[in-house]
C-alpha cells in the first residue's frame, strides 16, 4: 500500500523531478504547483467546521491517492520512447546517406573517415533520456516496478537545504551520502577534490615537455646512425604509428576516463589489476632516481661553461697516468696535432681519441670521479655533485609542490624554451665549415639493415623513452583534465612534435660533430662513431663547442641550459606519476607534503649515482628498473586494456566522453596490430639478453646484481601477491565466482555518479542495437573493428 504524511506535509513539497535538480522556488509558488496537480481547487471565504476539514482531508487524501497510482501504474515508457528516437535517427541516416551520394566525398575525407575515423554522433548514438523518477542526486526510484512501494515524503526543512546547482551533461553536482551536493567544476576544492588543468594547453604543453626530453637529444640522431641511418626512419615511423601513437591516445583516454592516475584506474578496472599500476610506479621511481643525477651532472657543466676557459679544453697534469694507461694522447687545444715537433706520431684516430675521448679525463676523473674496479665498494657521493643534485631536486620539488597548479604554469617555459635554444643551434650548426658532411653522413642510408631484427627492436625502444609510454605518466597527466577534452587532436600534436624534434636535434648535432671532423681534418665517421648516449652531451658535444671562435662561452651555456630543462620537464612528469599515486590513496594529505617526501626518498637514493660506482648502478638501475619493468608492464597494461576490457568497451567509453566515434585505425591498431607486434618484441627483448658488464667486460659485484634484480623482483612478485591476496580473499565462493569476483570491473566507470548512470545506460543502449549480430563471434569481431 502506499503511505501517505499528511496533507499539510505535502502541500509544502516539491513537485516531482524537474530536470533532475531541485529548483528554488518560493514557498507560495509550490503551494500552488501542489494544488493545481489533480486535486480540486480550493473554496475560497468558506467557514473551516471540523466536519469541513476532515471532509477536505479525505478528498484531499483520495486526490492526492489517485494521482500517486495514476503515476505508479503507467507503463514505463522508455521503451517506447527509445524506439521512436532509434527510429528517428534511423530516418536521419538514411537521409544523411541519400545526401552523400547525391555529394560524392573527396580523396581527402575518404582517408580522414578512413584511417582518423572521426565524426560527431548525432544525439550521442541514440543516448537514452533519464527517466522522469530520476532525482538530483543520481537515484532512479524505481516507481514503476510495482505499485506497492512505500514513499516518504521529505521535510520541508530538508528539502530546504537542498542544493540549488543544475545538472548539465554530466558536469552536474555530485550528490556523496555523507554531505551536500558538491559541484565538480566549483573553484573552491577542498583537499578530497581532484584538482583540473587550469587550461587545456597547460595539459599539452606538460605533455610535450614530458615527452621531448634528453632522449631526443642524444639517443635518436646515434640510434639512427647505427640502424641504418636515414634507413631508420622507416621501422620508427611504422612503430611510431602502430605502436607509438595508438598507445599514447590510449593512456590518454583511460586516465581522463577515469579521472585517476595508473594505480587507482587499474584498481578500478579490476582489484587484482593495480599490480600493473604499482608496477609502473615502480619502474617511473626507478627512472627519476637517476634522471636526476643526469640532471646534477648538466649543471656541473653548466656552471663550468661561465668560466673564462672551459676546464675540458685544457690538459692536467692529473691526467697523465690515466691517458697512458688507456692509450691516450692529451693535446691542448691550442696545440697543433701535425707539428713535427711533437715527440709521438700521433694517427688520426689516435688524434681523435686525444680531442674527443671515449673516456675523456675531465668527465670521468674530474667530473664522476669513476673507478676503473668496484670490486672494493662504491665509494662515498662527491661533495659537488651532491650539492648539483639536491639543487636539481629543490626546483623540481618548486614546480610541483602545489601539483598540477604550479607544474601546468610552468609547463608553458619548460615545452617551449628548449626549441628556443634548439632552433638558434642549428642556424649556428648550418654556419659552420663541414656541417654539410655532417649531415649527409647522418642521412645516409643502409637498406639493408631493415632486414634485421635488431633495427625493430631499437625502433619500438626509442619510441617507448620518447614518448614516455608504458610508464604511467600520461594516464597521470590527462586524470586532470576536463571530461570531455579532445584528446585526439593533443595525442596528435604530441606525437608528430615529438618525431620533428628528434629529426631536427639529429641534424643540429650531427652538422656541429661534422664540423669537429672538419676541424680535426678527419671523416665524420671516425668523430661519430666514438660518440654515443652521455659521451654526446658531456664529451663531443663540449669539445665541439670549444672549438668555436666567436662566444663558445654563450653556446655552452646554451646547450647545457636546454638539456637541464629537458630533464626537468621528464623529471616533473615522473614525480608527478609518484605523487598522484599517493593523492589518490591518502587524499587528505597535502600535494606539498607528498612532494616533498618523494623529492626526498629519490634525493637520497640518488646518492648512490655521485659515488665513484655511480655510473655503473645508474646502467643497471636503467637495465632492470628502466627498462626491463616498463616493457613487462605497458605490455601487461596493452593486454588487459585491449583483450580482457576489450576494444569495443574502450571505444564506447571514448564515444560516450568525446561525442565522436573512434575511427578503424585505433581499432585495427588496439585489437591485433599494437599487441601482437609488443609481444613479439618482448620475446626477442628476452632471448637476446646478455649478462651485464661494467668497464672493460667485467661482472658486477654480487651486491649490486643482487640490488639490480631486487628492482626487478619487487616490480614482478607483487603482481603475484595481489593474485593471491584476492583468490584468498574470495576462498569462499565457488571457482567460477571467485574468479569473477577477482576480475571484476564493476567499479569501472567516470569519477562522476551521475556521469557514471548516464555511462551504463549509454552502453546498455549501444550493446543492445548489436544483439543481432552476437550469436555470430566473427561478425560481432568485425563488427567491432569497423566500428558498427
Amino acid at each position: 500500500m502506499v503511505a501517505l504524511n499528511d496533507n499539510n506535509k505535502m502541500s509544502k513539497q516539491t513537485s516531482g523531478f524537474d530536470n533532475y535538480a531541485f529548483e528554488k522556488d518560493s514557498q507560495e509558488e509550490r503551494n500552488k504547483q501542489e494544488c493545481v496537480v489533480e486535486g480540486p481547487p480550493e473554496k475560497e471565504n468558506e467557514p473551516e467546521t471540523s466536519e469541513g476539514v476532515l471532509e477536505e482531508e479525505s478528498k484531499s487524501e483520495k486526490s492526492e491517492i489517485s494521482f500517486l497510482v495514476v503515476e505508479v501504474e503507467q507503463p514505463d515508457t522508455r521503451a517506447v520512447e527509445m524506439q521512436s528516437k532509434q527510429e528517428t535517427s534511423e530516418g536521419e541516416i538514411e537521409n544523411e546517406q541519400k545526401n552523400s551520394e547525391k555529394i560524392p566525398l573527396g580523396i581527402v575525407e575518404k582517408i580522414r573517415r578512413l584511417f582518423i575515423g572521426f565524426r560527431k554522433i548525432e544525439k550521442v548514438e541514440n543516448l537514452p533520456e533519464r527517466p522522469e523518477n530520476l532525482s538530483a542526486d543520481g537515484k532512479a526510484a524505481e516507481l514503476a516496478k510495482s505499485p506497492q512501494v512505500e514513499i516518504s515524503l521529505e521535510d520541508p526543512a530538508e528539502v530546504e537545504n537542498k542544493s540549488e546547482n543544475t545538472w548539465k551533461e554530466g558536469n552536474g553536482p555530485e550528490r556523496s551520502e555523507e554531505g551536500p551536493v558538491v559541484a565538480e567544476n566549483n573553484l573552491d576544492r577542498s583537499q578530497t577534490q581532484r584538482a583540473q588543468w587550469g587550461r587545456g594547453t597547460e595539459f599539452l604543453m606538460s605533455c610535450i615537455a614530458m615527452s621531448v626530453g634528453l632522449g631526443n637529444i642524444w639517443r635518436f640522431p646515434f640510434a639512427a646512425k647505427k640502424n641504418g641511418g636515414g634507413a631508420f626512419l622507416i621501422p620508427y615511423l611504422i612503430v611510431l604509428i602502430v605502436i607509438g601513437r595508438p598507445m599514447y591516445y590510449m593512456e590518454m583516454s583511460i586516465g581522463q576516463f577515469t579521472s585517476k592516475g595508473n594505480c587507482k584506474m587499474f584498481s578500478k578496472l579490476s582489484p587484482m589489476f593495480r599490480a600493473i599500476g604499482y608496477g609502473q610506479v615502480i619502474g617511473a621511481f626507478s627512472v627519476a632516481t637517476y634522471y636526476c643525477s643526469i640532471m646534477a651532472v648538466t649543471l656541473y657543466y653548466l656552471f663550468a661553461s661561465f668560466t673564462s676557459e672551459f676546464p675540458w679544453s685544457t690538459c692536467n697534469e692529473s691526467w697523465i697516468n690515466y691517458t697512458e694507461k688507456n692509450g691516450e694522447v692529451c693535446i691542448d687545444k691550442n696545440t697543433n696535432p701535425f707539428d713535427q715537433t711533437l715527440t709521438k706520431t700521433i694517427s688520426s684516430s689516435e688524434l681523435f681519441f686525444s680531442i674527443v675521448p671515449s673516456k675523456s679525463p675531465f668527465f670521468r676523473i674530474d667530473v664522476l670521479k669513476q673507478k676503473d674496479d668496484i670490486s672494493d665498494g662504491i665509494g662515498i657521493p662527491d661533495l659537488k655533485l651532491t650539492l648539483f643534485l639536491v639543487l636539481a631536486w629543490l626546483i623540481t620539488f618548486i614546480l610541483s609542490v602545489r601539483g598540477i597548479k604550479s607544474s601546468g604554469k610552468a609547463s608553458y617555459f619548460l615545452a617551449i624554451f628548449p626549441y628556443v635554444i634548439l632552433i638558434v643551434l642549428l642556424i649556428k650548426a648550418l654556419t659552420l665549415e663541414g656541417a654539410t658532411d655532417g649531415i649527409l653522413y647522418f642521412i645516409e642510408t643502409d637498406w639493408t639493415k631493415l632486414l634485421e631484427a635488431q633495427v625493430w627492436y631499437a625502433a619500438v625502444t626509442q619510441c617507448f623513452f620518447s614518448l614516455n609510454v608504458g610508464f604511467g605518466t600520461i594516464i597521470m597527466l590527462s586524470s586532470y583534465n576536463s571530461f570531455n577534452h579532445n584528446i585526439n587532436r593533443d595525442a596528435l600534436i604530441i606525437t608528430t612534435l615529438d618525431t620533428f624534434t628528434s629529426l631536427l636535434s639529429g641534424v643540429t648535432i650531427f652538422g656541429i660533430l661534422g664540423s669537429l671532423a672538419h676541424e680535426m681534418n678527419v671523416e665524420p665517421s671516425e668523430v661519430i662513431s666514438h660518440a654515443d648516449g652521455t659521451s654526446l652531451a658531456f664529451i663531443s658535444y663540449p669539445e665541439a663547442i670549444s672549438k668555436f671562435t666567436a662566444v663558445p662561452w654563450l653556446f655552452a651555456i646554451m646547450f647545457f641550459f636546454m638539456l637541464f630543462i629537458l630533464g626537468l620537464g621528464s623529471l616533473q612528469a615522473l614525480q608527478g606519476t609518484l605523487n598522484t599515486a599517493v593523492k589518490d590513496a591518502f587524499p587528505t594529505i597535502a600535494m606539498w607534503k607528498i612532494s616533498a617526501c618523494t623529492a626526498t626518498l629519490c634525493l637520497l637514493i640518488g646518492l648512490l649515482y655521485m659515488t665513484p660506482a655511480g655510473q655503473y648502478i645508474l646502467d643497471l638501475a636503467d637495465h632492470f628498473g628502466g627498462t626491463f619493468i616498463i616493457y613487462t608492464f605497458a605490455i601487461l597494461e596493452v593486454i588487459v586494456i585491449c583483450w580482457l576490457y576489450g576494444v569495443e568497451n574502450i571505444c564506447i567509453d571514448i564515444e560516450f566522453m568525446t561525442k565522436k566515434k573512434v575511427g578503424i585505425y585505433w581499432r585495427v591498431c588496439w585489437a591485433i596490430l599494437m599487441p601482437v607486434l609488443l609481444i613479439l618484441i618482448y620475446i626477442y627483448f628476452i632471448f637476446t639478453q646478455k649478462p651485464l658488464v661494467y668497464g672493460d667486460n667485467k661482472s658486477y659485484p654480487i651486491e649490486l646484481q643482487v640490488f639490480g634484480w631486487s628492482i626487478l623482483g619487487i616490480g614482478v612478485l607483487q603482481m603475484f601477491f595481489w593474485i593471491g591476496y584476492y583468490l584468498y580473499a574470495n576462498r569462499r565462493f565457488s571457482a567460477k565466482e571467485m574468479l569473477r569476483r577477482t576480475f571484476s570491473t564493476e567499479h569501472w566507470g567516470p569519477d562522476s555518479k551521475e556521469r557514471t548512470e548516464e555511462w551504463k545506460r549509454y552502453k546498455e543502449a549501444l550493446i543492445r542495437e548489436r544483439e543481432p549480430i552476437k550469436g555470430n563471434w566473427f561478425k560481432r569481431k568485425v563488427a567491432v573493428l569497423v566500428g558498427r
